[in-house]
């Protein structure tokens, strides 16, 4: 924290020359000192104007450290744990945007790709906990600790929830041409030739639901992993890889402008931003159920002060008609809620993804 100088002047003590209390002193009706004044007759120092009572606040304050500034006192860090692109970095931006102009200060994006999130995920744990660095939490925090074979995080212990921003399905989408109009037709097409299938990451939910579909079906792929949604989309649209299964905001815009063809979103319902494209459980998987989630969490032993400003502004910013009308056209479906909501999700999903894992098969090439 800068700290103002302020000019000496001079007192007298005992014959020697001593420092006057510079104009900042922090103490209520200090002033500079005008004058040199004397003080041999009381055997002690009293500054101008200062009561007697005042005397012990003054040694307090002179020998107190100075006061922290208030948080947020520097830029904040919005970690993610994908490349740019996909549909974890824009929300972070969006959110990100609002953010910095309720609290003050710029929220700076800082992508933080690979080993499917594990990387930006233990940054944020080692972090410290001053509320200036925050994860842009997704389902893999959850899911790693079942797919990988080491993890140097506890989804639960080393994080501190701030809130759940949004849910939203999964999708599942091909390159426009192949005549593929339907899931009948992509599993068709996969046991008569060897295809290509994309995800987000080793370990994201998009391989995992991937997986799901492939152990049911009876059918194989060769999954390609991306650091992220966007390089998976980009190569699928160039041609090559022959499908992606990724976050349903991911692709919203490709498939209303006919690049790519959605073949069947995860959730129970159909998506209110693509509903003409079927779910899974309506194309021959009764019960197939895989909703995504994002959040925002803090390193564990943030202040709960700062988690709670924090969850009221992101709360307040999800219900903003412009921020709901971007989020509802993309296929999100803003959450919101204490930051108890979150810590529930993750309790849930910890426990939940090592046996599906294990059913799917899914595992890190």
């Amino acid at each position: 924290m800068a700290m103002s100088e302020g000019g000496a002047g001079k007192q007298a003590w005992g014959g020697k020359r001593i420092p006057s209390p510079g104009p900042t002193l922090p103490i209520s009706g200090s002033r500079p000192a005008a004058r040199q004044v004397s003080t041999q007759r009381n055997r002690g120092y009293r500054l101008p104007g200062l009561p007697r009572r005042g005397l012990l606040a003054a040694a307090v304050a002179l020998a107190s450290p100075a006061r922290a500034q208030p948080w947020p006192d520097r830029p904040i860090r919005f970690v993610v744990p994908v490349s740019p692109g996909g549909s974890v970095d824009p929300l972070a931006r969006l959110i990100g945007r609002h953010l910095g102009d309720a609290l003050g200060q710029p929220v700076v994006v800082e992508n933080h790709a690979g080993a499917g999130g594990n990387i930006a995920f233990e940054l944020v744990a080692r972090a410290r906990p001053d509320g200036n660095t925050l994860l842009v939490g997704w389902d893999s925090l959850a899911i790693n600790p079942a797919i990988f074979p080491r993890v140097d995080y506890d989804p639960i212990r080393d994080f501190a929830p701030v809130i759940q921003t949004v849910r939203t399905a999964q999708l599942l989408v091909v390159r426009d041409g192949r005549g593929v109009a339907s899931l009948a037709e992509f599993l068709d097409l996969a046991r008569r030739r060897s295809l290509t299938l994309g995800s987000p990451g080793n370990g994201s939910i998009g391989h995992l639901a991937a997986a799901l579909l492939r152990s049911r079906a009876g059918v194989e792929w060769t999954h390609v992993p991306y650091r992220g949604g966007g390089p998976a989309m980009a190569d699928l649209i160039a041609g090559h890889i022959d499908a992606v299964s990724l976050t349903l905001p991911a692709a919203t815009e490709h498939v209303r402008a006919g690049r790519l063809r959605a073949i069947a979103v995860t959730t129970a319902a159909r998506s209110p931003a693509l509903p003409a494209v079927p779910t899974l459980a309506e194309s021959g998987f009764p019960g197939f159920e895989v909703t995504s989630w994002q959040g925002l969490l803090a390193p564990a032993g943030t202040d709960p002060a700062v988690l709670r400003r924090l969850n009221a502004e992101v709360a307040r910013i999800l219900a903003l008609p412009e921020v709901v009308a971007q989020l509802a056209a993309q296929g999100f479906e803003p959450v919101g809620g204490a930051p108890a909501v979150l810590a529930a999700r993750l309790a849930e999903d910890v426990p939940r993804w090592p046996g599906v894992v294990a059913l799917a098969g899914a595992r890190v090439d």
